[in-house]
C-alpha cells in the first residue's frame, strides 16, 4: 500500500516557476515508477510526465518538454515536478501516481495509486 500527498501547487503568472513535490509511505516506494498527470477544467486526465524506478529514465509529454523536469529521492520517499515557462494551457490540478509497472507509463490505467491533487494555475 502506497499512499501520496502533492503539494507546491499555486497561483503563478505565465512564464513562472512552480515545482511540485509529492512524498509517499511506505518502504518499497523504490520499487514503484513515479507519474505526473493532469487534469483541466472539461477535460479528461492526461499525462504530464513519469519516472521509473528501474533505471530513473524519464518520459515526457510533448506539450511539457524542455520546460518540465522530473526527478525522485527514493531515500525521502520524493518525486517532484520542476515546471518552468509556465503557460495558461498548464493550468489543472495535478496528481502524483504509482505504478508498479515500468512499460506504458504514460498511460494512467498503469498506475495503482493516486494523490489527491495539488491545483496549479497560470494567469496570462
Amino acid at each position: 500500500q502506497v499512499q501520496l500527498v502533492e503539494s507546491g501547487g499555486g497561483l503563478v503568472q505565465a512564464g513562472g516557476s512552480l515545482r511540485l513535490s509529492c512524498l509517499a509511505s511506505g518502504r518499497t516506494f523504490s520499487t514503484y515508477t513515479m507519474g505526473w498527470f493532469r487534469q483541466a477544467p472539461g477535460k479528461e486526465r492526461e499525462f504530464v510526465a513519469a519516472i521509473r524506478w528501474s533505471d530513473r529514465r524519464t518520459y515526457y509529454a510533448d506539450s511539457v518538454k524542455g520546460r518540465f523536469t522530473i526527478s525522485r529521492d527514493n531515500a525521502k520517499n520524493a518525486v517532484y515536478l520542476q515546471m518552468n515557462s509556465l503557460k495558461p494551457e498548464d493550468t489543472g490540478v495535478y496528481y502524483c501516481a504509482a505504478s508498479g509497472t515500468v512499460v506504458q507509463v504514460n498511460i494512467s490505467g498503469r498506475y495503482d495509486y493516486w494523490g489527491q491533487g495539488t491545483q496549479v494555475t497560470v494567469s496570462s
